[in-house]
């Protein structure tokens, strides 16, 4: 992956996006403590699975591959007892 020789580091808080266009959906999640503490993950319809892209701490990429978990769930949602 190419780096902008000038380029900045920039912010991006734990999201989902979803567009209904695409049929895609976007979530950027934060892991800390591990070699790769931010990871872009791509669900959707995708020819060879949903896809997770890591970055390393100065926001370099890290690797890439399917991602293994099984759906776009907010990690940060705590299931409501009843």
């Amino acid at each position: 992956m190419a780096l902008k020789p000038t380029g900045g580091i920039c912010t991006i808080r734990e999201q989902i996006i979803e567009d209904p266009t695409t049929g895609l959906t976007l979530q950027f999640v934060s892991v800390p403590g591990s070699d790769a503490p931010v990871r872009l993950r791509i669900y959707g319809d995708l020819p060879y699975g949903n896809r997770e892209i890591l970055f390393d701490k100065n926001g370099k990429e890290a690797g890439a591959g399917t991602s293994l978990t099984g759906s776009c769930r907010a990690t940060w949602l705590k299931e409501v007892g009843g």
